[in-house]
C-alpha cells in the first residue's frame, strides 16, 4: 500500500520593511503573503517558496520548519 508524505510546513516572520527595496522584492514580499513587518505566515515548503526566501532572506526569517 502507498502512504501519502505529510506535506512540510514552514512558518516564515517579516522583521524588515520593504521600503527602500527594489519593486521586485516588494513582489517577492506579496507572493509570500507578506506586507508589514511582524506579519507571519504558514506555507507549504517547497522549492518555489525557498527559491522567494532566498530572494528576501534579508527581510524575513524562518521561524520553524
Amino acid at each position: 500500500m502507498a502512504t501519502k508524505a505529510k506535506k512540510k510546513n514552514i512558518t516564515i516572520q517579516q522583521y524588515a520593511s520593504p521600503i527602500r527595496r527594489n519593486a521586485i522584492q516588494r513582489e517577492y514580499l506579496k507572493s509570500l503573503g507578506l506586507g508589514r513587518i511582524n506579519a507571519v505566515r504558514e506555507l507549504e515548503d517547497s522549492p518555489s517558496i525557498q527559491g522567494l526566501l532566498v530572494k528576501v532572506a534579508h527581510m524575513v526569517r524562518v521561524i520553524s520548519e
